[in-house]
């Protein structure tokens, strides 16, 4: 009793003198909690930093926030950009089923976004409700593979021969894709060199435009666009480039002898763009394409109307296309008297028209003699002579006339002195 009577005399001195003003005030403090004050909880923290990530679209994208001592405060996660709420502590609040908030022991927040969005790439914050207020940020890139925009690249194209084309492929994505040109056949690509009319090859050829200046016959094919950035997969598109011309023929012999009976091939060889409409003509003249507009379309007098040959048990009528080449092929079957005389091999597109010309003759077979002529060189065994006939250049002709008038004098001498020969060892 005495020491509670003790007590109650010492608070009273207390306040008496506290309210005299010679006590402090931290003594009131001390006398009304007699037992020492606890300190303050320590402020949360973030351990680390928030780790940028890269995923592709339709992956998922995870990013982590670690905080210590976060006793009393929330942790939440928002889009940095418009500082949208995502989620607070382990709660979602943002209408979006694809962002889900992990919490793992006690002190590590995980944000996770599945089905990853080109919309999704950004930042984001991880925010303690401290004051003043903590935040720690994290970067999510979103990968796009590469595609093309149709509707801003080239479709099919096609032009005249020495004009200028330029084809275009245009590509989106994340990075940006890279766009390269190839041939599709795998064949090099032809370029003019610049400021020059040199031609050169290259495998590839890397840009949006693909430039043509000056386009020759060469060029022509189907070009692929590529289009690509590390990220799977690459794109492709297919581009036909055209380059129309008027037709050109080659008769790939201008004069052809054969023994009677045998089946004969001629050939000629065209060049042209778009794919010509070709034929065989037999006897008469080929007329020029103006020669109907001229003449009203009557022949010279004498001169008999060619006869078109059509493919069946007498004439075979093949032809092979590559690109803008074609060989045209003509058979004579059991080549008899009559097929003797000269066969026109014609080619006509819109941009014009062309042929070549093919004489044939008969070779005569004799067991011990040879035979010459004007118009034919009859030898054992037979020979097919290219000298006479028209032709698509008039110099080529003259100089292919004159070797092979010396390869006919030349053969004709040698096997005439094997006839001599020959008739000295008889007797």
């Amino acid at each position: 009793m005495e020491i509670v009577c003790m007590q109650i005399a010492m608070v009273l001195t207390l306040i008496v003198k506290c309210l005299h003003g010679s006590l402090p005030s931290i003594a009131l403090q001390e006398a009304s909690n007699p037992q020492q004050q606890q300190p303050a909880d320590p402020e949360p923290e973030f351990e680390g930093t928030i780790q940028n990530v890269t995923f592709p679209a339709g992956r998922e994208a995870v990013l982590t926030c670690s905080v210590k001592n976060l006793g009393r405060y929330k942790v939440g996660w928002l889009r940095a950009s418009d500082q949208t709420v995502l989620a607070l502590q382990g709660r979602v609040v943002t209408h979006n089923s694809r962002i889900s908030v992990v919490h793992e022991d006690m002190r590590t927040w995980r944000l996770r976004i599945r089905q990853l969005r080109e919309s999704d790439r950004g930042c984001y914050m991880c925010q303690i409700n401290a004051s003043p207020m903590k935040k720690q940020i994290g970067c999510i890139d979103v990968q796009v593979p590469p595609d093309i925009i149709n509707e801003e690249s080239s479709a099919d194209i096609a032009v005249q021969e020495g004009e200028d084309a330029t084809i275009v492929c245009k590509a989106v994505g994340h990075p940006t894709p890279r766009v390269t040109w190839k041939r599709e056949d795998g064949e090099y690509m032809l370029l003019r060199k610049p400021q020059s009319r040199e031609l050169i090859r290259v495998e590839a050829y890397n840009g949006t435009h693909l430039h043509l200046p000056k386009l020759e016959r060469r060029q022509m094919g189907a070009y692929l666009c590529i289009a690509s950035n590390d990220v799977p997969p690459a794109v492709s598109k297919r581009v036909s480039l055209s380059v129309h011309f008027a037709p050109s023929v080659r008769p790939t012999s201008q004069l052809l002898g054969a023994p009677l009976g045998s089946d004969v091939q001629l050939e000629c060889a065209v060049e042209a763009s778009p794919g010509p409409v070709s034929y065989w003509l037999k006897g008469g003249r080929v007329l020029p394409p103006n020669f109907a507009h001229l003449t009203n379309g009557n022949y010279e007098q004498g001169q008999s109307r060619p006869e078109m040959l059509l493919d069946g048990p007498k004439y075979g009528i093949t032809e092979e296309r590559h690109g803008f080449r074609t060989i045209m092929r003509l058979v004579v079957r059991f080549f008899s008297p009559a097929d003797v005389g000269t066969y026109h091999c014609v080619s006509t597109n819109s941009l014009g028209k062309a042929d070549g010309t093919m004489r044939l003759y008969e070779i005569k077979i004799h067991q011990g003699g040879v035979q010459t002529g004007d118009d034919q060189l009859n030898i054992i065994g037979g020979l097919a002579e290219a000298a006479r006939g028209r032709g698509n250049g008039s110099s080529a002709n003259s100089l292919t006339t004159c070797s092979n008038l010396r390869l006919r004098w030349l053969v004709v001498i040698l096997l005439s002195g094997l006839v001599v020969s020959s008739s000295s060892n008889g007797r």
